[in-house]
């Protein structure tokens, strides 16, 4: 069995002892594929120091976070395209909007957003979506954008099934966390409803930890839980929700 994490910030964790510890229940539990990305120019090299040590297991992705877009998103964009040319990721990201907290830079977001799409396009490489509190917003710029290179992953799914079925539409697959082990957040309810093939599994380590570790920092060992709950939902065992979206982040990623 092999399971993917297409999202998580383990290069947050700067402890070796304690990072060698998370790593070391990852493959314990045989998730052996993480996908890390940055949020500003500040954590690139946090990604890339973590991925040229673990090589086989980690793949590093780069884009500005829609949290990160301030007065200097400019200058900030500038630095990550720079990183990007410089070395190999394996996706834009994770780009999007986020109008949860603040909703000062909106259209800067959106013109971030609208950039780093372009990038993608470019350089033929996936994009990974964060949305919070803006589907609509995201949502109208995917249509606007879509072409047979925009592909990716829509991060940290947490909608409607109509949501759901509109990214699906555009050719996106739906990165699903522990939220869908959360009794009250309705997520479960979706999920049972959607095709295996268009999903993939990620923690968003250290956040957003399943049931039973709600609460806790999140790491990506954790997945096995998300990807067993996955499972009982569909009437199927864990080795097939591990392969099906596996095989789904590989074609996502082309790795």
């Amino acid at each position: 069995m092999l399971l993917t994490d297409t999202h998580t910030h383990l290069y947050y964790e700067t402890n070796d002892a304690k990072r060698a510890g998370l790593i070391e229940r990852c493959l314990k539990n045989n998730i052996k594929r993480l996908f890390l990305p940055n949020v500003d120019s500040a954590s690139i090299p946090l990604v890339l120091s973590l991925t040229e040590e673990f090589p086989d297991l980690c793949y590093p992705m780069l884009g500005l976070h829609p949290c990160s877009v301030k007065e200097n998103w400019a200058d900030e964009l500038d630095f990550i395209y720079k990183s990007i040319e410089e070395n190999k990721i394996f996706a834009i990201g994770e780009i999007g909007i986020d109008l949860y907290w603040d909703k000062t830079y909106l259209s800067q977001q959106k013109e971030a957003f609208k950039t780093q799409i372009a990038w993608a396009k470019k350089l033929k490489l996936p994009i990974i979506i964060h949305c919070r509190d803006a589907f609509d917003e995201v949502y109208q710029i995917l249509q606007e954008e879509q072409n047979d290179d925009l592909k990716g992953i829509f991060h940290c799914f947490g909608g409607t099934l109509e949501q759901a079925n509109k990214i699906i539409e555009v050719g996106f697959y739906l990165g699903i966390g522990g939220v869908v082990t959360y009794k009250n957040s309705g997520l479960d309810k979706v999920v049972e409803k959607l095709s295996l093939d268009h999903l993939v599994l990620e923690t968003d380590a250290p956040y957003l930890a399943p049931i039973p570790y709600r609460g806790k920092p999140n790491e990506s060992s954790y997945l096995l839980v998300i990807a067993q709950k996955i499972a009982e939902l569909h009437n199927t065992d864990i080795e097939k929700v591990a392969e099906i979206t596996t095989r789904n982040s590989k074609l996502v990623f082309g790795v």
